[in-house]
Protein backbone atom coordinates (compact mmCIF):
# COMPACT_ATOMS: atom_id res chain seq x y z
CA UNK A 1 0.00 0.00 0.00
CA UNK A 2 1.02 3.77 -0.30
CA UNK A 3 2.49 5.29 2.54
CA UNK A 4 2.30 8.96 2.92
CA UNK A 5 4.09 11.26 5.74
CA UNK A 6 3.32 14.74 6.54
CA UNK A 7 5.84 16.65 8.57
CA UNK A 8 4.57 20.17 9.72
CA UNK A 9 5.67 22.06 13.27
CA UNK A 10 1.51 22.88 13.62
CA UNK A 11 -0.67 19.97 15.10
CA UNK A 12 -3.70 22.20 13.19
CA UNK A 13 -2.41 21.59 10.00
CA UNK A 14 -0.99 18.13 10.63
CA UNK A 15 -4.45 17.14 11.34
CA UNK A 16 -6.11 19.25 9.11
CA UNK A 17 -3.75 17.50 6.16
CA UNK A 18 -4.48 14.33 7.22
CA UNK A 19 -8.52 14.40 7.47
CA UNK A 20 -8.59 15.55 4.03
CA UNK A 21 -5.88 13.29 2.77
CA UNK A 22 -8.08 10.11 4.82
CA UNK A 23 -11.13 11.83 2.74
CA UNK A 24 -9.66 11.82 -1.29
CA UNK A 25 -7.60 8.43 -0.33
CA UNK A 26 -9.50 5.98 1.90
CA UNK A 27 -6.58 3.34 1.29
CA UNK A 28 -4.07 5.84 2.06
CA UNK A 29 -1.72 5.11 4.84
CA UNK A 30 -0.65 8.20 6.42
CA UNK A 31 1.60 9.40 9.46
CA UNK A 32 2.86 12.64 11.16
CA UNK A 33 6.04 13.77 11.95
CA UNK A 34 6.36 17.59 14.27
CA UNK A 35 9.27 18.94 12.54
CA UNK A 36 12.55 17.61 10.30
CA UNK A 37 14.40 15.39 13.03
CA UNK A 38 11.68 13.89 13.67
CA UNK A 39 10.53 13.26 9.89
CA UNK A 40 14.14 12.27 9.29
CA UNK A 41 13.95 9.09 11.78
CA UNK A 42 10.50 8.33 11.05
CA UNK A 43 11.07 8.20 7.18
CA UNK A 44 13.96 5.49 7.96
CA UNK A 45 10.81 2.95 9.76
CA UNK A 46 8.18 4.31 7.65
CA UNK A 47 9.84 4.20 4.18
CA UNK A 48 6.63 6.23 2.78
CA UNK A 49 6.27 6.78 -0.97
CA UNK A 50 5.08 10.36 -0.32
CA UNK A 51 6.32 13.53 2.11
CA UNK A 52 4.49 16.77 2.35
CA UNK A 53 7.22 18.61 3.92
CA UNK A 54 6.62 22.23 5.89
CA UNK A 55 9.78 24.26 5.02
CA UNK A 56 9.67 26.55 7.80
CA UNK A 57 10.58 24.63 11.39
CA UNK A 58 12.09 25.05 14.50
CA UNK A 59 15.58 23.64 14.01
CA UNK A 60 15.97 21.41 11.16
CA UNK A 61 13.81 22.80 8.34
CA UNK A 62 12.10 20.95 5.48
CA UNK A 63 14.88 21.80 3.38
CA UNK A 64 17.95 20.05 5.42
CA UNK A 65 15.10 17.12 5.95
CA UNK A 66 14.27 16.60 2.24
CA UNK A 67 18.32 16.71 1.87
CA UNK A 68 19.37 13.84 4.27
CA UNK A 69 15.92 11.73 3.54
CA UNK A 70 16.69 11.54 -0.31
CA UNK A 71 20.22 10.60 0.18
CA UNK A 72 19.43 8.01 1.95
CA UNK A 73 16.38 7.28 -0.01
CA UNK A 74 16.39 8.54 -3.49
CA UNK A 75 12.91 6.94 -4.57
CA UNK A 76 11.19 8.98 -1.89
CA UNK A 77 9.01 12.04 -3.52
CA UNK A 78 8.43 15.16 -1.99
CA UNK A 79 5.81 17.95 -2.06
CA UNK A 80 6.75 21.08 -0.50
CA UNK A 81 4.26 22.95 2.02
CA UNK A 82 5.06 27.00 2.18
CA UNK A 83 3.68 29.91 2.52
CA UNK A 84 3.71 33.10 0.13
CA UNK A 85 7.09 34.67 1.37
CA UNK A 86 8.56 31.76 1.25
CA UNK A 87 9.79 31.66 -2.32
CA UNK A 88 13.55 31.87 -2.32
CA UNK A 89 13.46 28.49 -1.22
CA UNK A 90 11.72 27.62 -4.43
CA UNK A 91 15.31 26.88 -6.52
CA UNK A 92 16.80 24.94 -3.74
CA UNK A 93 13.64 22.64 -3.50
CA UNK A 94 13.68 21.91 -6.98
CA UNK A 95 17.49 20.59 -7.06
CA UNK A 96 16.48 18.52 -4.13
CA UNK A 97 13.88 16.78 -6.26
CA UNK A 98 10.43 18.66 -4.87
CA UNK A 99 7.96 16.96 -7.46
CA UNK A 100 5.28 19.37 -6.44
CA UNK A 101 4.15 22.26 -3.73
CA UNK A 102 1.20 23.47 -2.03
CA UNK A 103 0.77 26.72 -0.97
CA UNK A 104 -0.09 27.79 2.63
CA UNK A 105 -3.50 27.89 2.89
CA UNK A 106 -4.87 25.19 0.28
CA UNK A 107 -8.41 24.34 -0.30
CA UNK A 108 -9.07 20.89 0.28
CA UNK A 109 -9.49 20.34 -3.67
CA UNK A 110 -6.60 21.71 -4.19
CA UNK A 111 -4.58 19.79 -1.87
CA UNK A 112 -6.04 16.49 -3.03
CA UNK A 113 -5.81 17.27 -6.69
CA UNK A 114 -1.47 18.11 -5.64
CA UNK A 115 -1.39 15.16 -3.80
CA UNK A 116 -3.01 12.78 -6.80
CA UNK A 117 -1.15 13.91 -9.24
CA UNK A 118 2.22 13.23 -7.11
CA UNK A 119 0.27 9.70 -6.39
CA UNK A 120 0.05 9.48 -9.85
CA UNK A 121 3.38 9.67 -10.92
CA UNK A 122 4.43 7.54 -7.72
CA UNK A 123 2.32 4.82 -9.59
CA UNK A 124 3.48 4.59 -12.87
CA UNK A 125 6.83 4.54 -11.79
CA UNK A 126 6.28 2.08 -9.85
CA UNK A 127 4.41 0.03 -12.60
CA UNK A 128 7.56 1.15 -14.38
CA UNK A 129 10.01 -0.31 -12.33
CA UNK A 130 7.90 -3.45 -12.24
CA UNK A 131 7.80 -3.90 -15.97
CA UNK A 132 11.55 -2.99 -15.98
CA UNK A 133 11.94 -6.36 -13.92
CA UNK A 134 9.69 -8.31 -15.94
CA UNK A 135 11.65 -7.46 -18.66
CA UNK A 136 15.05 -8.08 -16.83
CA UNK A 137 13.55 -11.99 -15.78
CA UNK A 138 12.23 -12.49 -19.30
CA UNK A 139 15.71 -11.14 -20.57
CA UNK A 140 17.32 -13.82 -17.97
CA UNK A 141 15.34 -16.75 -19.06
CA UNK A 142 16.51 -16.08 -22.42
CA UNK A 143 20.20 -15.75 -22.13
CA UNK A 144 21.01 -19.35 -22.42
CA UNK A 145 19.14 -19.10 -25.05
CA UNK A 146 21.11 -16.12 -26.95
CA UNK A 147 24.41 -17.54 -26.14
CA UNK A 148 24.05 -21.35 -27.73
CA UNK A 149 22.81 -19.10 -30.91
CA UNK A 150 25.40 -17.31 -30.93
CA UNK A 151 28.21 -20.24 -30.76
CA UNK A 152 26.32 -21.42 -33.76
CA UNK A 153 26.03 -18.89 -35.60
CA UNK A 154 29.76 -17.82 -34.82
CA UNK A 155 30.83 -21.44 -35.51
CA UNK A 156 28.75 -22.34 -38.48
CA UNK A 157 27.22 -19.18 -40.70
CA UNK A 158 27.33 -15.68 -40.88
CA UNK A 159 25.91 -13.57 -38.37
CA UNK A 160 24.68 -10.05 -39.60
CA UNK A 161 26.43 -7.58 -37.56
CA UNK A 162 23.41 -5.76 -35.87
CA UNK A 163 22.64 -9.49 -34.67
CA UNK A 164 26.35 -9.78 -33.42
CA UNK A 165 26.57 -6.52 -31.73
CA UNK A 166 23.99 -6.11 -29.94
CA UNK A 167 23.57 -9.59 -29.06
CA UNK A 168 27.13 -10.01 -27.69
CA UNK A 169 25.69 -6.46 -25.73
CA UNK A 170 22.97 -8.83 -24.32
CA UNK A 171 25.16 -11.44 -22.76
CA UNK A 172 26.84 -8.63 -21.00
CA UNK A 173 30.46 -9.53 -22.64
CA UNK A 174 32.16 -7.98 -24.99
CA UNK A 175 35.34 -9.90 -25.53
CA UNK A 176 37.92 -7.51 -26.82
CA UNK A 177 41.29 -9.20 -25.20
CA UNK A 178 41.22 -12.54 -28.22
CA UNK A 179 39.43 -15.84 -28.21
CA UNK A 180 39.84 -19.49 -28.49
CA UNK A 181 37.43 -22.47 -29.82
CA UNK A 182 37.79 -25.52 -27.52
CA UNK A 183 35.61 -29.08 -28.06
CA UNK A 184 34.49 -31.05 -25.33
CA UNK A 185 34.23 -34.75 -26.43
CA UNK A 186 32.02 -36.60 -24.01
CA UNK A 187 31.62 -40.44 -23.48
CA UNK A 188 29.30 -42.19 -24.61
CA UNK A 189 26.21 -41.94 -22.09
CA UNK A 190 27.26 -38.97 -20.25
CA UNK A 191 25.52 -36.43 -22.47
CA UNK A 192 23.89 -35.49 -19.25
CA UNK A 193 27.33 -33.89 -18.03
CA UNK A 194 26.30 -30.57 -20.54
CA UNK A 195 24.73 -28.31 -17.56
CA UNK A 196 27.22 -29.12 -15.94
CA UNK A 197 29.97 -27.93 -17.93
CA UNK A 198 27.91 -25.39 -19.03
CA UNK A 199 27.42 -23.96 -15.53
CA UNK A 200 31.11 -24.13 -14.89
CA UNK A 201 32.35 -21.96 -17.94
CA UNK A 202 29.76 -19.35 -16.10
CA UNK A 203 31.38 -19.36 -12.88
CA UNK A 204 34.59 -19.09 -14.67
CA UNK A 205 33.08 -16.17 -16.24
CA UNK A 206 35.76 -17.27 -19.79
CA UNK A 207 33.50 -17.59 -22.18
CA UNK A 208 30.14 -19.01 -23.94
CA UNK A 209 29.07 -23.07 -24.34
CA UNK A 210 27.17 -23.91 -27.62
CA UNK A 211 24.64 -26.29 -28.21
CA UNK A 212 25.53 -30.36 -27.54
CA UNK A 213 25.76 -32.14 -30.67
CA UNK A 214 26.40 -35.51 -30.30
CA UNK A 215 28.54 -35.70 -27.91
CA UNK A 216 30.54 -33.23 -28.51
CA UNK A 217 30.02 -29.61 -26.63
CA UNK A 218 31.63 -26.81 -28.66
CA UNK A 219 33.05 -23.44 -26.43
CA UNK A 220 34.24 -20.16 -27.36
CA UNK A 221 36.67 -19.20 -24.55
CA UNK A 222 37.79 -15.68 -23.82
CA UNK A 223 41.94 -14.73 -23.18
CA UNK A 224 42.70 -13.98 -20.34
CA UNK A 225 45.27 -11.18 -20.66
CA UNK A 226 46.81 -11.75 -17.27
CA UNK A 227 48.06 -15.02 -18.65
CA UNK A 228 49.95 -16.96 -21.04
CA UNK A 229 47.52 -18.56 -23.45
CA UNK A 230 48.57 -22.13 -22.80
CA UNK A 231 48.60 -21.77 -19.38
CA UNK A 232 45.03 -20.62 -19.44
CA UNK A 233 43.50 -23.28 -21.63
CA UNK A 234 45.05 -25.91 -19.64
CA UNK A 235 43.48 -25.05 -16.66
CA UNK A 236 39.54 -24.46 -17.94
CA UNK A 237 40.68 -27.98 -19.52
CA UNK A 238 41.39 -29.08 -16.49
CA UNK A 239 38.26 -27.61 -14.68
CA UNK A 240 36.15 -28.89 -17.04
CA UNK A 241 38.06 -32.51 -17.03
CA UNK A 242 37.76 -32.45 -12.98
CA UNK A 243 34.08 -32.76 -13.67
CA UNK A 244 34.10 -36.69 -14.86
CA UNK A 245 32.20 -38.62 -12.99
CA UNK A 246 34.81 -42.14 -11.49
CA UNK A 247 35.08 -44.59 -13.45
CA UNK A 248 34.31 -42.22 -16.56
CA UNK A 249 37.87 -40.14 -17.32
CA UNK A 250 38.45 -42.19 -19.64
CA UNK A 251 36.24 -40.94 -22.50
CA UNK A 252 36.79 -37.47 -21.77
CA UNK A 253 38.80 -35.27 -24.12
CA UNK A 254 39.25 -31.47 -25.13
CA UNK A 255 40.80 -30.04 -28.47
CA UNK A 256 42.24 -26.73 -27.96
CA UNK A 257 41.99 -24.58 -31.24
CA UNK A 258 44.23 -21.47 -31.92
CA UNK A 259 43.91 -18.15 -30.35
CA UNK A 260 42.39 -15.26 -32.21
CA UNK A 261 42.17 -11.52 -31.95
CA UNK A 262 38.40 -11.62 -33.39
CA UNK A 263 34.91 -13.45 -33.36
CA UNK A 264 35.55 -13.56 -37.19
CA UNK A 265 37.95 -15.75 -37.18
CA UNK A 266 36.99 -18.37 -34.34
CA UNK A 267 35.77 -20.84 -37.11
CA UNK A 268 38.87 -21.62 -38.11
CA UNK A 269 40.03 -21.75 -34.42
CA UNK A 270 36.95 -24.47 -33.77
CA UNK A 271 37.91 -26.44 -36.72
CA UNK A 272 41.16 -26.40 -35.09
CA UNK A 273 39.80 -27.93 -31.59
CA UNK A 274 37.98 -30.32 -33.69
CA UNK A 275 41.11 -31.71 -35.33
CA UNK A 276 43.08 -31.50 -31.67
CA UNK A 277 40.10 -33.75 -30.87
CA UNK A 278 40.67 -36.24 -33.11
CA UNK A 279 42.26 -38.81 -30.85
CA UNK A 280 40.65 -39.15 -27.13
CA UNK A 281 43.02 -41.83 -26.44
CA UNK A 282 46.02 -40.10 -25.77
CA UNK A 283 46.99 -40.14 -22.15
CA UNK A 284 46.69 -36.55 -21.60
CA UNK A 285 43.02 -35.83 -21.85
CA UNK A 286 43.37 -32.72 -23.86
CA UNK A 287 45.70 -31.09 -26.66
CA UNK A 288 46.53 -28.30 -28.43
CA UNK A 289 45.83 -27.99 -32.15
CA UNK A 290 49.76 -26.66 -32.10
CA UNK A 291 50.43 -30.14 -30.86
CA UNK A 292 48.79 -32.40 -33.33
CA UNK A 293 50.68 -33.66 -36.08
CA UNK A 294 51.28 -31.60 -38.98
CA UNK A 295 49.99 -32.60 -42.82
CA UNK A 296 52.58 -32.64 -44.50
CA UNK A 297 50.27 -31.64 -48.16
CA UNK A 298 51.76 -27.55 -48.20
CA UNK A 299 52.51 -28.21 -51.75
CA UNK A 300 51.57 -26.19 -54.76
CA UNK A 301 49.96 -23.53 -52.57
CA UNK A 302 47.69 -26.24 -51.33
CA UNK A 303 47.84 -26.15 -46.91
CA UNK A 304 47.13 -27.94 -44.28
CA UNK A 305 44.47 -25.62 -43.36
CA UNK A 306 42.73 -25.46 -46.72
CA UNK A 307 42.59 -29.35 -46.80
CA UNK A 308 41.03 -29.53 -43.49
CA UNK A 309 38.28 -27.33 -44.09
CA UNK A 310 37.39 -28.63 -47.44
CA UNK A 311 37.27 -32.11 -45.60
CA UNK A 312 34.77 -30.44 -42.91
CA UNK A 313 32.70 -28.77 -45.80
CA UNK A 314 32.59 -32.42 -47.64
CA UNK A 315 31.43 -33.96 -44.82
CA UNK A 316 28.51 -31.41 -43.56
CA UNK A 317 27.33 -31.31 -47.33
CA UNK A 318 27.48 -35.47 -47.54
CA UNK A 319 29.46 -34.83 -50.69
CA UNK A 320 31.11 -37.95 -50.44
CA UNK A 321 32.12 -38.44 -54.28
CA UNK A 322 34.36 -35.53 -53.85
CA UNK A 323 35.83 -36.81 -50.33
CA UNK A 324 36.49 -40.39 -52.11
CA UNK A 325 38.36 -38.31 -55.29
CA UNK A 326 39.93 -35.90 -52.27
CA UNK A 327 41.75 -38.83 -50.56
CA UNK A 328 41.96 -40.50 -53.56
CA UNK A 329 44.59 -37.42 -54.64
CA UNK A 330 46.13 -37.31 -51.54
CA UNK A 331 47.32 -40.72 -51.58
CA UNK A 332 48.39 -40.44 -54.94
CA UNK A 333 50.46 -37.55 -53.71
CA UNK A 334 52.73 -39.49 -51.81
CA UNK A 335 52.65 -42.48 -53.88
CA UNK A 336 54.39 -40.43 -56.91
CA UNK A 337 56.73 -38.94 -54.12
CA UNK A 338 57.95 -42.14 -53.20
CA UNK A 339 56.79 -41.31 -49.54
CA UNK A 340 56.79 -44.06 -46.92
CA UNK A 341 53.85 -46.31 -46.99
CA UNK A 342 53.41 -46.41 -43.33
CA UNK A 343 53.69 -42.11 -43.13
CA UNK A 344 51.81 -42.16 -45.75
CA UNK A 345 48.89 -44.37 -43.98
CA UNK A 346 48.87 -42.02 -40.48
CA UNK A 347 48.64 -39.24 -42.90
CA UNK A 348 45.46 -40.58 -44.41
CA UNK A 349 44.04 -41.67 -40.77
CA UNK A 350 44.28 -38.22 -40.04
CA UNK A 351 42.09 -37.19 -42.54
CA UNK A 352 39.80 -39.66 -41.89
CA UNK A 353 39.63 -38.39 -38.10
CA UNK A 354 38.93 -35.36 -39.40
CA UNK A 355 35.90 -36.52 -41.03
CA UNK A 356 34.62 -38.54 -37.87
CA UNK A 357 35.10 -35.30 -35.95
CA UNK A 358 32.86 -33.38 -38.88
CA UNK A 359 30.15 -36.59 -38.74
CA UNK A 360 30.03 -36.46 -34.90
CA UNK A 361 29.07 -32.74 -35.25
CA UNK A 362 26.63 -33.30 -37.38
CA UNK A 363 25.32 -35.78 -34.39
CA UNK A 364 26.01 -38.87 -35.99
CA UNK A 365 28.10 -41.66 -33.93
CA UNK A 366 30.78 -43.26 -35.02
CA UNK A 367 33.47 -45.39 -34.31
CA UNK A 368 37.33 -43.61 -34.64
CA UNK A 369 38.29 -44.79 -37.82
CA UNK A 370 41.38 -47.04 -37.65
CA UNK A 371 43.51 -49.55 -40.02
CA UNK A 372 43.04 -52.89 -38.65
CA UNK A 373 46.79 -53.46 -40.10
CA UNK A 374 49.45 -51.48 -41.47
CA UNK A 375 49.08 -51.30 -45.46
CA UNK A 376 51.56 -53.72 -47.59
CA UNK A 377 51.25 -51.28 -50.52
CA UNK A 378 49.76 -48.26 -51.60
CA UNK A 379 46.93 -49.87 -53.64
CA UNK A 380 45.89 -51.52 -50.45
CA UNK A 381 46.15 -48.40 -48.61
CA UNK A 382 43.55 -46.69 -51.30
CA UNK A 383 41.18 -50.21 -50.81
CA UNK A 384 41.37 -50.02 -47.11
CA UNK A 385 40.89 -46.50 -47.13
CA UNK A 386 37.84 -46.40 -49.30
CA UNK A 387 36.73 -49.33 -47.08
CA UNK A 388 36.84 -46.66 -44.27
CA UNK A 389 35.00 -43.95 -46.05
CA UNK A 390 32.22 -45.93 -46.73
CA UNK A 391 31.09 -46.98 -43.49
CA UNK A 392 31.15 -43.65 -42.44
CA UNK A 393 29.25 -42.63 -45.46
CA UNK A 394 26.80 -45.34 -43.96
CA UNK A 395 26.34 -44.33 -40.90
CA UNK A 396 25.60 -40.77 -42.05
CA UNK A 397 22.82 -41.18 -44.52
CA UNK A 398 20.95 -43.67 -41.97
CA UNK A 399 21.51 -41.06 -39.21
CA UNK A 400 17.51 -40.35 -38.28
CA UNK A 401 18.84 -37.15 -37.31
CA UNK A 402 19.32 -35.98 -40.99
CA UNK A 403 16.57 -34.23 -42.61
CA UNK A 404 14.31 -35.40 -45.91
CA UNK A 405 14.88 -32.79 -48.64
CA UNK A 406 11.26 -31.49 -47.38
CA UNK A 407 12.15 -31.09 -43.71
CA UNK A 408 13.72 -27.72 -44.22
CA UNK A 409 10.38 -26.33 -45.61
CA UNK A 410 8.64 -27.67 -42.68
CA UNK A 411 10.96 -26.18 -40.56
CA UNK A 412 10.52 -22.67 -42.65
CA UNK A 413 6.90 -22.90 -41.37
CA UNK A 414 7.39 -23.34 -38.02
CA UNK A 415 9.78 -20.42 -37.90
CA UNK A 416 7.12 -18.11 -39.31
CA UNK A 417 4.32 -19.89 -36.99
CA UNK A 418 6.37 -19.25 -33.85
CA UNK A 419 9.21 -16.33 -34.93
CA UNK A 420 7.56 -14.52 -31.63
CA UNK A 421 8.20 -16.93 -29.19
CA UNK A 422 12.38 -17.88 -27.84
CA UNK A 423 12.60 -19.89 -30.32
CA UNK A 424 16.52 -21.19 -31.24
CA UNK A 425 18.70 -23.57 -33.47
CA UNK A 426 18.70 -25.67 -30.29
CA UNK A 427 14.95 -25.57 -29.90
CA UNK A 428 14.52 -26.81 -33.59
CA UNK A 429 16.73 -29.53 -33.95
CA UNK A 430 15.00 -30.85 -30.50
CA UNK A 431 11.94 -31.07 -32.61
CA UNK A 432 13.09 -31.92 -36.02
CA UNK A 433 15.63 -34.70 -34.23
CA UNK A 434 18.37 -33.27 -35.99
CA UNK A 435 21.79 -31.02 -34.89
CA UNK A 436 21.50 -27.20 -34.72
CA UNK A 437 24.58 -26.82 -36.34
CA UNK A 438 23.09 -29.12 -39.50
CA UNK A 439 20.00 -27.36 -39.39
CA UNK A 440 21.88 -24.02 -39.58
CA UNK A 441 23.75 -24.80 -42.76
CA UNK A 442 20.87 -26.48 -44.64
CA UNK A 443 18.76 -23.65 -43.83
CA UNK A 444 21.67 -21.36 -45.38
CA UNK A 445 21.79 -23.66 -48.96
CA UNK A 446 18.39 -24.60 -49.04
CA UNK A 447 16.69 -21.55 -48.34
CA UNK A 448 19.24 -18.74 -49.60
CA UNK A 449 19.01 -17.04 -46.54
CA UNK A 450 20.59 -17.25 -42.86
CA UNK A 451 18.79 -18.61 -40.10
CA UNK A 452 18.72 -15.87 -38.12
CA UNK A 453 18.11 -13.61 -40.45
CA UNK A 454 15.27 -15.10 -41.78
CA UNK A 455 14.02 -15.50 -37.63
CA UNK A 456 14.70 -11.37 -37.73
CA UNK A 457 12.13 -10.68 -41.40
CA UNK A 458 9.39 -12.51 -39.67
CA UNK A 459 9.19 -10.94 -36.78
CA UNK A 460 9.95 -7.70 -38.25
CA UNK A 461 7.12 -8.10 -41.06
CA UNK A 462 4.66 -9.28 -37.54
CA UNK A 463 5.73 -5.99 -36.11
CA UNK A 464 4.36 -3.85 -39.39
CA UNK A 465 1.12 -5.17 -38.85
CA UNK A 466 1.42 -4.22 -35.19
CA UNK A 467 1.97 -0.79 -35.98
CA UNK A 468 -0.87 0.06 -38.09
CA UNK A 469 -2.93 -0.05 -34.39
CA UNK A 470 -2.41 3.09 -32.85
CA UNK A 471 -3.23 2.06 -29.62
CA UNK A 472 -0.24 -0.31 -29.56
CA UNK A 473 2.90 1.24 -28.41
CA UNK A 474 6.35 -0.06 -29.24
CA UNK A 475 7.36 -1.48 -26.41
CA UNK A 476 4.25 -3.64 -26.15
CA UNK A 477 5.27 -4.25 -30.25
CA UNK A 478 8.56 -5.17 -29.25
CA UNK A 479 6.97 -7.54 -26.74
CA UNK A 480 4.72 -9.19 -29.51
CA UNK A 481 6.83 -10.03 -31.76
CA UNK A 482 9.56 -11.48 -29.68
CA UNK A 483 11.99 -9.34 -28.99
CA UNK A 484 12.65 -8.34 -24.87
CA UNK A 485 14.84 -5.03 -25.86
CA UNK A 486 13.23 -2.20 -27.00
CA UNK A 487 16.14 -0.80 -27.93
CA UNK A 488 17.80 -3.93 -29.57
CA UNK A 489 14.22 -4.15 -31.51
CA UNK A 490 14.94 -0.44 -32.65
CA UNK A 491 17.86 -0.87 -33.87
CA UNK A 492 17.52 -4.25 -35.97
CA UNK A 493 14.25 -2.59 -37.43
CA UNK A 494 16.26 0.36 -38.79
CA UNK A 495 19.12 -2.11 -40.41
CA UNK A 496 16.13 -4.05 -41.73
CA UNK A 497 14.15 -0.98 -42.75
CA UNK A 498 16.20 1.74 -43.63
CA UNK A 499 14.06 3.97 -41.23
CA UNK A 500 13.42 3.98 -37.34
CA UNK A 501 10.27 2.35 -36.03
CA UNK A 502 8.66 5.30 -35.01
CA UNK A 503 9.69 7.11 -38.75
CA UNK A 504 7.96 3.82 -40.03
CA UNK A 505 4.73 3.90 -37.85
CA UNK A 506 4.49 7.75 -38.49
CA UNK A 507 4.38 7.38 -42.33
CA UNK A 508 2.08 4.16 -42.06
CA UNK A 509 -0.14 5.80 -40.14
CA UNK A 510 -0.02 8.90 -42.11
CA UNK A 511 -1.16 7.63 -44.99
CA UNK A 512 -3.98 5.62 -43.52
CA UNK A 513 -5.12 9.00 -42.44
Amino acid sequence: MTKLLIVDDEQIEREGLQAILRKGFPDLIVEQAKNGKAAVQLAEELRPDLILMDIKMPGMDGLEAIEIIGQKDPGIKFVMVTAYDTFEYAQRSIKLGVIDYLLKPSKASEIVATVGNALKRIEEERMSREASRLQRDALRKVLPVVETDIVTQLLFDHVHEVHLGELVGLLGASPSNGKFAMNVLLPAGEEGMYSAIKGKIRSLGSGWVGALYGRQIPIIAFRDPGRSFRAQAMSIARELLGLAKPGAEAGWFVGIGNACESLGQIRQSYQEALVASMDPALPVKYRFYEDTPVLEVARDGYSAKQLEKQFFDRVRLGDWARMDADVTEFIRRYENEGADLLQAQQRVLELLWIASRALLELGVEVDTPLFSFQSRDYRQLRSETRLLLDRMRESFEEHPGLLRPDTIQQIKKFVIEHSCEDISLELIGRKFGSSPFYISKLFKEQLGVNYIDFLTECRIEHAKKLMSDPEKSLKEITFEVGYHDPNYFSKVFKKTCDVSPTEFRRTLLGQRG
